[in-house]
């Protein structure tokens, strides 16, 4: 997969945390890998199994980040969508060097455009540009 696709489909796996308990969350991950056509590599399965587990393991503090700068629009009222787009681009932005800053925005924005609603490309930009500060 694609750096592109191999975030999407980290996307598409944080997504489920907010509508499944924590212990069923390994059998979301094989049914969410089992669903591809065509089977994933072990080394992309790792990737987004891996990756999605440690921004689990951190949703706390990201989200009391996001609550930090965000005016009137707290985690609790905020779109899942949007959400999950910022969780992931939160930690690609403050916790993986290996992302800069202005991929993982630009990364997110489009995640946006194709899974959020007409205002979410504008609001995740610019929650996330506060983030920068």
């Amino acid at each position: 997969m694609t750096r592109r696709e191999l975030r999407e489909n980290t996307f598409k796996m944080l997504f489920r945390k907010d509508f499944y308990e924590e212990s069923e969350l390994e059998e979301q991950f094989a049914l969410f890998a089992d669903s591809f056509e065509n089977p994933m590599s072990e080394k992309d399965r790792a990737y987004i199994h891996d990756r999605t587990a440690e921004i689990f393991s951190k949703i706390e503090e990201i989200d009391r980040a996001i609550n930090d700068i965000s005016e009137g629009w707290k985690t609790a009222r905020m779109s899942k969508v949007d959400l999950t787009i910022m969780r992931l681009a939160y930690y690609e932005m403050k916790m993986d060097d290996d992302i800069p800053v202005s991929v993982a925005i630009n990364e997110a924005v489009e995640l946006a455009k194709k899974f959020g609603g007409d205002d979410s490309p504008s609001f995740v930009n610019g929650i996330l540009a506060k983030l920068t500060d």
